[in-house]
């Protein structure tokens, strides 16, 4: 019991700090510093009524005025002792918000698909409580009568402080509804017992050791929030400021939530935790824990390790059973892998809304498009994690906006997930020609490997195939010379050449009378260059001279950005909204090429990346 627990803290700590929730870190940074917009600034009263603490900061809590008890004619004035100062109650805001999401999360994740299904719920209720939620509490912020309408529930609660940061609490349990963090065997393992409702002791332990990890990185972020509020004397003058902008924040996270804005953005950062996740929750210690936890069939599967060096026999490959139903195939029949027989099929299991499983989707496009005709054939298992993952229509618009056209199983009961002892999204399983297992990986990485595996078992289905060059060694041969990640920050850039930058005011700019060398840009017409971007001004234009197969650029705002690749026009690209990656060339090959961006004024630009 004493591992499972360590297992469950370490697993929750890992979780907290990766990239999947960075979307809720601010919002309980702020949350954590904006009090009551009634009683910022305001002197705290005594228990008789009078007024303390006002004016100046740590004036002793002196009353304001002094009154004679007598009342002489004379003036005479009778000495009272001093009230004795108030006591200023002390923020508990961000005890309340890490405590309501903690409450919110483990409770839904374990009970939340029972008491759905009981009540006959929309799969999706959840997270348009948790947006509701979440918009509600920036309404509060920006207009204190909702946000006393918000406390009334916890009104009967004897402690006034307590009952004060109800909104606080509330905004926790909004947030815990939308908290989708990336997810490895030990949260797997919680939201699978929980999605079949076989709550056991050991998972209850296992999910409370979870949140109490997953709580830690979070209150010590939601505690900086109000350190910095309550010691920047900035943030003291500009509280009710502070509080709408908190406010706002909320509302547009909720906004991006509900538009998968934030995913882009999650999409474009490294997975930066997942060495030490594996490492932690895969290893053979957490693997003997969590054994128990999962269906005990197909051993032969345990014949195979996670990234073998060599094709292995791992057993017959399990079944594709309790299919809920199937997309991208001839009528949305089912597919069945004895068809596939004389074929290398690639399972893969994934959700749609899995940070880590997005960003492995373009190797598989890759795949699909390299070697379909040499005989891979790759199906997604789409195992949810999440409640709202089970609905249909999520999943089909999931899957097309990430380019997902290959054939793909809706496994809302998780019953391919156990036949194949899966404990990852994502997982690739390889099964070859005659329908055996013979290779596995799991999370992200390892691409080069895993695509060397499915041109072996190509070759061994047909030792007289033609296969075309890897896409993994291409990317490989192009690693040392790629144009690398390159930010648009005054302090940051690499590679610029042309008229000086000149830091956070509009300047004009013009492009060197030179042709641009390989890896440098260059600017025209007004920009201003920032820290964090630089934003487009009149005439503005970007000259790029790269080497990838794709460019790829972060922007932000509303406006057209046109695209020229060596001095021809390919694209418009609409831009709208929070930054947002945008891919502005796609080719086969790598090649050098100069792009040049034509963009309107008011746009930001952020980071390149190549491809």
């Amino acid at each position: 019991m004493v591992t499972l627990i360590l297992i469950g803290l370490l697993g929750g700590l890992i979780t907290a700090v990766s990239p999947c929730i960075l979307p809720v870190l601010p919002v309980v940074f702020l949350a954590g510093g904006t009090g009551r917009g009634q009683d910022a600034g305001k002197p705290a009263r005594s228990p008789g009524g009078t007024e303390v603490g006002g004016g100046a900061a740590g004036d002793g809590g002196r009353a304001a005025d002094e009154r004679g008890s007598g009342g002489t004619a004379d003036g005479a004035v009778a000495s009272a002792p001093p009230a004795a100062p108030a006591r200023v109650p002390r923020n508990r805001r961000p005890y309340a918000v890490v405590a309501g999401l903690v409450v919110s999360f483990a409770f839904f994740t374990l009970l939340g698909v029972t008491i759905i299904s009981a009540l006959g719920l929309p799969q999706d209720i959840l997270r348009y409580v948790g947006l509701g939620l979440l918009v509600l509490i920036g309404l509060g912020l920006i207009f204190p009568p909702v946000e006393r309408l918000l406390e009334k529930p916890f009104a009967r609660l004897p402690q006034r402080q307590v009952n004060k940061e109800g909104s606080a609490f509330a905004l926790g349990l909004g947030l815990g509804l939308l908290y989708v963090p990336c997810a490895g065997p030990v949260l797997a393992a919680i939201t699978i017992a929980g999605a079949r409702g076989e709550i056991s002791s050991d998972i209850v332990v296992l999910t409370l050791s979870f949140a109490v990890g997953t709580a830690v990185p979070l209150l010590v972020f939601a505690l900086a929030g109000r350190r910095v509020a309550d010691r920047v004397a900035a943030f003291r003058r500009r509280a009710r400021g502070l509080r709408i902008a908190a406010g706002c924040l909320m509302i547009a996270l909720a906004l991006g939530l509900a538009l998968d804005v934030t995913a882009a953005i999650q999409r474009s950062l490294p997975d930066y935790t997942s060495g030490v996740q594996k490492k932690i929750e895969d290893s053979d210690a957490a693997r003997q824990q969590l054994s128990g936890l999962y269906d005990n069939s197909n051993k032969e599967l345990s014949r195979c390790e996670d990234g073998a060096d060599e094709l292995r026999s791992c057993g017959k490959a399990p079944a594709l059973e309790g299919i809920d139903s199937w997309f991208n195939t001839p009528g949305d029949r089912p597919v069945d892998l004895k068809s596939l027989r004389g074929k290398v099929t690639l399972v893969d299991f994934w959700t749609y809304s899995c940070i880590n499983c997005q960003r492995a989707v373009p190797h598989l496009r890759d795949w699909e498009r390299a070697y379909r005709d040499a005989g891979l054939r790759i199906i997604g298992v789409h195992s949810p994690e999440f409640a709202f993952e089970k609905k249909r229509s999520n999943v089909v618009a999931g899957a097309e906006k990430l380019g997902v056209d290959w054939p793909v199983a809706l496994d809302n009961d998780l019953t391919t997930w156990d036949n194949y002892r899966n404990r990852f999204w994502p997982a690739k399983y390889l099964i070859d020609a005659e329908g055996t297992v013979r290779y596995f990986k799991f999370g992200e990485g390892e691409y080069d490997k895993t695509e060397k595996m499915i041109r072996e078992l190509l070759r061994q289905a047909d030792p007289t195939v033609t296969l075309p060059e890897p896409t993994g060694r291409a990317m490989d041969d192009l690693a040392a010379d790629r144009t690398p990640e390159t930010y648009l920050s005054n302090l940051r850039i690499r590679g610029y050449v042309g008229t000086p930058l000149v830091d956070d005011r509009p300047t004009a700019y013009r492009f060197p009378k030179s042709s641009l060398p390989v890896n440098k840009l260059s600017l025209d017409g007004t920009w201003t260059a920032g820290y964090e971007q630089f934003t487009a001004g009149k005439d503005a234009k970007l000259a790029f001279t790269y080497r990838a197969k794709n460019a790829n650029l972060v922007l932000a705002g509303t406006g057209k950005v046109t695209v020229l690749v060596n001095g021809e026009a390919t694209k418009t690209i609409s831009v709208t909204g929070s930054p947002t990656l945008y891919r502005l060339t796609d080719d086969k090959d790598a090649r050098t090429a100069r792009l040049e961006l034509r963009v309107d004024e008011g746009i930001q630009a952020y980071v390149f990346t190549f491809g």
